[in-house]
């Protein structure tokens, strides 16, 4: 290139300004601030990474039934031969009150949405040390874990209800009026007790590896104490309130009130179950906030 050239094109390349010259709305402002340690989830944020959440709730998924030989058939399988063992053991022999309702079809109307709850709770618990990758080395809202975490055993709740509304069938056991709307409502209920408990859980594992033996005693005794062999409603009233602290006892009656037509829920009890239900959610994800900037020195 000639000497001439060079000038020419000096005089024609456009001059880059000053940052100091530049109007403020063309440079971008970053503001680096502490995670809040209260328990607070910014929705905003949350909706900005909503494709890192699909990614990990159809990679769980994947994983789930990856070389698996019946695949999706497990979600089926699992509960039906859950209820079939609770109908011979505590039907048949034991003879545990159903009320008005055909044995079966409440056994397995409580068993879908309790079988929910333990993979949803199991799954949140582990869900900091099982991405362990992720959690030290790239930047996400670190509460996406845990709410895949239970996002993901919904589908195997969606393939499990045909044996409910199979039961449904043959016994006559169809819901009587409106409340079929409500059944998402206690449903809910069951996502956000099993949410907040897994922020707790999963901020206790990191630090300290004895989750993984507590949850299986937990699970074992919760259909116990949570009326999936039973029908609540049968139950002494003073014993009721005592069951009425357990969130799921909550979800499981109205689930039943709403799909099989069974009694009403006692509200006052049912208001009992959703509040500690809230508690554990906004507990759970106070110590998730004040322990997450320490995820990644620790784990």
């Amino acid at each position: 290139m000639t000497q001439i050239e060079e000038e020419r094109l000096q005089r024609t390349a456009p001059v880059p300004r000053p940052l100091e010259s530049r109007p403020r709305g063309d440079r971008p402002t970053f503001v680096i601030r502490p995670a809040p340690r209260w328990p607070h989830l910014d929705i905003r944020e949350l909706w900005h990474y909503r494709e890192v959440l699909g990614t990990i709730v159809w990679r769980d998924i994947k994983v789930r039934y990856k070389q698996t030989f019946l695949g999706v058939v497990w979600a089926i399988l699992v509960p039906a031969f859950t209820a079939t063992v609770y109908v011979v053991v505590f039907g048949k022999f034991a003879k545990f009150p159903s009320g008005n309702v055909a044995y079966p079809s409440l056994v397995v109307a409580g068993v879908i949405p309790m079988q929910y709850f333990a993979s949803a709770l199991s799954q949140s618990s582990m869900c900091l040390v099982a991405n362990l990758p992720l959690v030290t080395k790239v930047y996400f809202p670190r509460v996406l874990l845990p709410l895949a975490a239970v996002l993901v055993p919904v589908v195997d709740f969606l393939v499990g209800l045909p044996v409910l509304i199979t039961l449904m069938g043959l016994y006559g056991t169809w819901p009587k009026g409106v409340q079929l709307v409500s059944a998402p409502a206690f449903l809910a209920l069951a996502l956000v007790t099993a949410l907040g408990i897994g922020f707790f859980l999963s901020s206790v594992n990191v630090r300290y590896r004895d989750v993984p033996y507590i949850i299986p005693v937990f699970l074992q005794v919760l259909p116990l104490v949570s009326g999936v062999m039973y029908a609540v409603e049968e139950v002494p009233t003073k014993w009721q309130w005592i069951l009425a602290v357990n969130p799921m006892t909550t979800v499981i009656s109205g689930w039943r009130w709403a799909v099989l037509g069974a009694p009403e829920p006692i509200w006052p009890q049912a208001g009992l179950g959703a509040a500690v239900g809230i508690a554990l959610f906004l507990i759970g994800l106070t110590v998730f906030r004040a322990s997450e900037p320490r995820f990644a020195d620790t784990i």
